[in-house]
């Protein structure tokens, strides 16, 4: 049983790492942007923690994936490339949807008035981490 959890460790650890790197670029922007805008802060602070939606299904699917496993349904091979490939596309969809939100907080700083528009980019990239998430349920 010894590599037998690669696979669910894989895509938690990598949706982890995406989370993390999402939030913290958004964070960041939102930092910078707060310090010189006088109000509208929690609508920046949100959109710094949108990529962490990112980690739900790398969580999620670390846990269905470690019971495939156990029931026998999913090989330890196979795990593998289920839970490398699709944490990785999480993880890059979390990165991009980190970038995406960077510049919503721009956006929203110069213009108010965009902020709802700007959930469209941001909702395309994460159905892109759906549809792994999903693909890999498929696969499982």
């Amino acid at each position: 049983m010894g590599y037998d959890m690669i696979g669910p460790a894989l895509s938690l650890a990598f949706s982890a790492i995406g989370a993390s790197i999402g939030c913290s670029v958004a964070g960041m922007t939102s930092h910078g942007v707060m310090s010189r805008i006088e109000e509208g802060h929690g609508k920046f602070i949100g959109l710094s923690a949108v990529p962490a939606s990112q980690l739900i299904y790398g969580f999620i699917l670390m846990l269905l994936l470690r019971n495939a496993i156990e029931a026998g349904s999913v090989t330890q091979l196979s795990s593998i490339f289920i839970g490398g490939g699709s944490g990785l596309a999480i993880m890059v969809a979390a990165i991009y949807q980190g970038l995406c939100c960077a510049t919503a907080i721009q956006a929203t700083a110069k213009q108010p008035s965009v902020f709802g528009k700007t959930f469209v980019a941001i909702g395309i990239v994460e159905s892109f981490a759906l549809f792994a998430f999903v693909f890999a349920l498929l696969l499982m």
